[in-house]
């Protein structure tokens, strides 16, 4: 029918059903541009997201490759603890759990559900702006490395802020604690001897035998950790660093404990593994003598302990360096004496004539014959200064850069003797 035939009402019929026609085409259109719209918000927003957490990673860099470590396997030597399992461990962290303060954080006495004790190490965030770069740092570094006398790391947790290392636990603790008598355990020759032969052991390997050049940069007692049978493990890798192969020193910042500190490092920032070796020189005259390095409740000449024990290498005295308890136990002065001497050559003052750790090890195990004598070492005093800072006044003027000075020639001081290796004290 056409239109001209339409009547009037039909003819309005269809005018409705073109309007409500059109209308309807109108929403259909218009919701499609709603939708579109709705698309691009939640494609702009989440790529908004995206952009934030890329930032994030981007700041926490090594937050990120951490934890794409542990997914991707490169950590599977250790186990990931839950922060709510260690919490449970330690008892909320108890202070009666407490076994010492490590660099960044204190360490808990904690026992897991299979029964195992273990050593936690609660990372303290608000100590270091470096504190979580520490923690990767520790992480990654004793993971790579395995040697029996270096402290096993278990597990660790990273949840949220929280940063925990999981060791394993050493019955007899931190060596400062038996040669600091802040405990009543006694150490005969024979296990100092031991204590001393793994420590040499275990930085030979960090300096030359793993497959990574490492600088400890903090042995000292507290960080030395001894199990059942007082066999050491060294500790508290929180400062170490790798070392290029083909560099002889790193410029760094200073950072360990003052007292155990090499001068080259201490004044200029050098660094390299003959830091380590002037470190494990004192602490073995500390294990010796059982003693501090520093004490300045004694005479003025005894307060600083490699300046004393090369008074007495002067005086051909060195047999009033050893702990007196030693004494009346009965020791070998012949190996005693190798030790003292092998100590006072780790302390000369220019790191290119210390022995490197495996001649260390080698004249510890009369491998080599020790034909070298000391000189004088250089004495920085540590006195009281604020901050903490060191007192340079009896730093000789002479001492120059590792680089600027060759080796110079190994001679007998003109008021020492050589010591009888025959003699024998039982």
């Amino acid at each position: 029918m056409t239109s001209a035939f339409k009547t009037p009402e039909i003819l309005q019929q269809d005018n409705l059903s073109m309007k409500h026609h059109t209308w309807g085409v109108f929403f259909i259109i218009g919701g499609l541009v709603l939708f579109l719209i709705l698309l691009i918000i939640i494609f702009a927003f989440r790529k908004s997201i995206r952009t934030a957490q890329l930032g994030k990673c981007v700041k926490r860099e090594d937050s990120c490759k951490a934890a794409k470590d542990y997914f991707s396997g490169k950590l599977q030597t250790i186990s990931y603890f839950s922060f709510r399992t260690l919490k449970e461990a330690s008892k909320n962290f108890d202070e009666r759990n407490l076994l010492g303060e490590g660099g960044f954080g204190p360490v808990y006495l904690g026992k897991l559900q299979d029964g195992r004790l273990v050593a936690i190490k609660k990372l303290s965030l608000e100590k270091s702006q470096q504190g979580e770069e520490e923690f990767l740092a520790e992480v990654r570094m004793i993971t790579s490395i395995q040697h029996k006398n270096l402290l096993r790391l278990l597990g660790c947790c990273s949840e949220g802020p929280q940063r925990v290392l999981v060791y394993e636990y050493m019955k007899n603790r931190s060596l400062d604690l038996i040669i600091y008598g802040k405990s009543n355990q006694y150490l005969n020759w024979n296990m100092r001897f031991q204590i001393i032969l793994g420590i040499a052991r275990g930085l030979q390997y960090l300096h030359e035998e793993s497959h990574l050049r490492i600088v400890h940069r903090d042995i000292k007692a507290s960080n030395i950790l001894l199990d059942g049978n007082f066999h050491p493990r060294i500790g508290d890798f929180g400062l170490a660093r790798f070392f290029p192969e083909n560099q002889a020193y790193l410029s760094a910042t200073l950072a360990g404990t003052l007292g155990y500190t090499a001068p080259e490092y201490a004044i200029r920032g050098e660094l390299s593994e003959k830091a380590d070796i002037y470190s494990f020189g004192v602490l073995v005259l500390e294990i010796i003598s059982c003693r501090k390095n520093t004490d300045l409740t004694l005479p003025s000449e005894m307060q600083y302990l490699p300046e004393y024990a090369w008074k007495l290498y002067e005086r051909s005295k060195l047999i009033d360096l050893i702990d007196s308890r030693m004494q009346k136990d009965g020791f070998s002065v012949k190996d005693v004496m190798k030790t003292i001497h092998m100590a006072l050559l780790c302390l000369q003052s220019h790191p290119n004539i210390r022995p490197a750790m495996s001649e260390i090890v080698a004249m510890l195990t009369w491998k080599v014959e020790m034909v070298k004598s000391p000189l004088k070492p250089t004495f920085l005093h540590h006195r009281q200064q604020p901050k903490g800072e060191v007192s340079r006044e009896t730093i000789s003027d002479s001492f120059p850069s590792t680089l600027e000075t060759e080796s110079p020639s190994l001679t007998q001081p003109p008021n020492s003797r050589d010591f009888d290796v025959g003699e024998n004290i039982v």
